[in-house]
């Protein structure tokens, strides 16, 4: 039997697509919550309703952009993204692509508009074997986030727990891809590519990712199968 309803944080990418597909088999409703960031990549944002409306799952779109309060190559159009996952890193050791405490602030919008609906699951895409140095991705923030939640909201007074669930935490992209392929999910709209456009670069950190896990598999990337079909690459 399914559980009742899930709110999914969907950015759209490859992970975020699998998880989505996961809940729905998982659960009897679903929204997906797409966050606009004011990302250099909000072509996502575009492309996640797609799919979502595709699999007839109810979208929230929220526009809370970050630009001026974080920095990162992922928002500030004057940093240089990386051409590779090797050249990603800062001196510092943390990825210039990663956003401060992104994944933070998403579950914190996450779960107030979770606990307004009476939701009491909350699905995410975060994957530590392909981000092992951006720090809101690992198991011990999640487990943290969600206590912090079920503290910091009627969960601590009604008793009606919040769950985190991170079903790709500890896959390769490549594992994660198979289980997306297992569920019968679409990812010739999933959009990857730091730079912005539907087209991928094929070289920033996040298409090198997702190159290799379809090669790995020796299949096409079904996005750019749509996109040849469609005479854009």
């Amino acid at each position: 039997m399914k559980n009742e309803k899930a709110l999914v944080l969907f950015s759209g990418g490859l992970d975020s697509t699998t998880t989505l597909y996961w809940a729905k088999k998982r659960f009897e409703k679903i929204v997906a919550m797409v966050v606009n960031y004011d990302q250099r990549h909000n072509i996502e944002t575009e492309m996640a309703q797609k799919t979502a409306e595709g699999l007839n799952v109810d979208v929230h779109l929220l526009h809370f952009p970050l630009k001026n309060i974080v920095y990162s190559a992922l928002i500030d159009k004057d940093k240089t993204i990386p051409d590779s996952l090797a050249t990603s890193k800062n001196e510092e050791g943390v990825p210039i692509t990663y956003v401060p405490f992104r994944n933070g602030i998403f579950l914190s919008l996450a779960a107030a508009f979770a606990e307004s609906r009476e939701i009491y699951d909350i699905v995410t895409g975060f994957n530590l074997v392909d981000t092992p140095d951006y720090p809101d991705t690992t198991e011990t923030f999640t487990k943290k986030m969600e206590a912090a939640i079920n503290q910091g909201t009627s969960a601590s007074i009604t008793g009606k727990r919040f769950t985190l669930h991170t079903p790709l935490i500890r896959k390769s992209k490549k594992e994660i891809v198979e289980m997306g392929l297992e569920l019968g999910a679409d990812y010739s709209y999933s959009v990857s590519c730091y730079r912005g456009g539907e087209t991928p670069c094929l070289k920033c950190p996040s298409c090198d990712i997702r190159n290799n896990a379809f090669k790995q598999l020796n299949m096409e990337d079904p996005l750019i199968t749509r996109l040849k079909k469609e005479g854009k690459v």
